[in-house]
């Protein structure tokens, strides 16, 4: 097979599988609080700068390369954090909005978001800079006579495990049925003795820890993070989530598999192509809104005026 056809199909899988933990966080929120939660990507790229920041204070404590183990434990420590911002967003913003009219809880959100990038920028050192972000993963595999780089691979790998582990805990444990409670109907979910407001709080903190997986990969794959890639990142993740259908992980992974699919063949056949990419992405949205507004496995409501 052609090298450069290789590296193509490679890119639209690292891709997918990034938009994919994206999309997965804004089809989390929407089916249990049907709300848009437009400040996701921006919460989830602060990962990458708490990432940064456990690294240099632990080369600091410790001296030297600490190597994959520094590593793991500066991505566990983004991971936890972001999920907990998440929490905290939601607690001190969005749970005001949630029996109030969607386009406020949408204009909060946006705020929210607006805010998150201002901070980085003003408290992390030189936050208007872009930062050089290492790699998760060194190194090559041995396949077919020939080499695969070993971070997509790990990526497309972890991806996959993340989103099975996601459906069983939505579809197959007591937690995943009370989320799908709560998300049915939060009053009759509180007569069976379930906490509506602990089940919000569990599926913020799962939606932004994915969220934040997907932020890391994201600027591990650039080799570079900005403070302001989340508005790209969620904007993203949301339009692969309306593609597959709002309130469907199985159409959030269509969705990011589909738009990352138009980024490469743009990327592929245009002329500097990578500076149109994401025009053809968004005209593949508007398509989708145009012929389908509930997305490829999104379902029609009816609403009574």
């Amino acid at each position: 097979m052609d090298s450069l056809l290789v590296q193509h199909i490679i890119n639209w899988a690292v891709m997918g599988s990034i938009y994919t933990l994206i999309a997965i966080g804004f089809s989390l929120l929407f089916g249990l609080l049907n709300v848009i939660h437009f400040s996701h990507g921006d919460v989830s790229m602060i990962a990458p700068f708490v990432a940064l920041g456990s690294l240099q204070l632990i080369f600091g404590a410790i001296g030297g390369d600490a190597g994959l183990f520094a590593i793991l434990i500066a991505l566990a420590l983004a991971i936890v954090a972001t999920g907990l911002v998440g929490v905290g967003a939601d607690r001190l913003v969005i749970r005001r909005f949630r029996k109030s009219p969607a386009m406020m809880a949408l204009v909060a959100t946006v705020a929210l978001g607006t805010a998150i990038r201002e901070l980085i920028r003003g408290f992390y050192p030189q936050g208007s800079n872009p930062k050089a972000f290492p790699t998760i993963a060194d190194g090559f595999l041995s396949f077919g006579g020939g080499r695969l780089p070993l971070q997509p691979v790990v990526i497309i790998l972890t991806t996959i495990a993340v989103v099975a582990l996601v459906w069983f805990l939505l579809h197959k444990t007591p937690t995943g049925t009370r989320i799908r409670a709560v998300a049915e109907d939060p009053d009759t979910a509180l007569l069976m003795s379930i906490r509506p407001d602990r089940i919000f709080a569990f599926t913020f903190f799962l939606a932004s820890a994915v969220g934040a997986l997907g932020a890391l990969f994201f600027a591990s794959h650039a080799g570079v993070v900005r403070f302001d890639f989340g508005v790209q990142l969620g904007l993203i993740g949301f339009s692969a989530a309306v593609i597959g259908g709002l309130g469907s992980m199985s159409g959030a992974v269509l969705g990011a598999l589909a738009i990352a699919a138009v980024e490469s063949v743009v990327q592929a056949t245009v002329p500097d192509g990578a500076s149109y990419r994401l025009v053809f992405a968004f005209l593949l949205v508007i398509l989708m809104l145009c012929l389908r507004p509930s997305g490829i496995l999104g379902k029609t409501v009816q609403e009574k005026v």
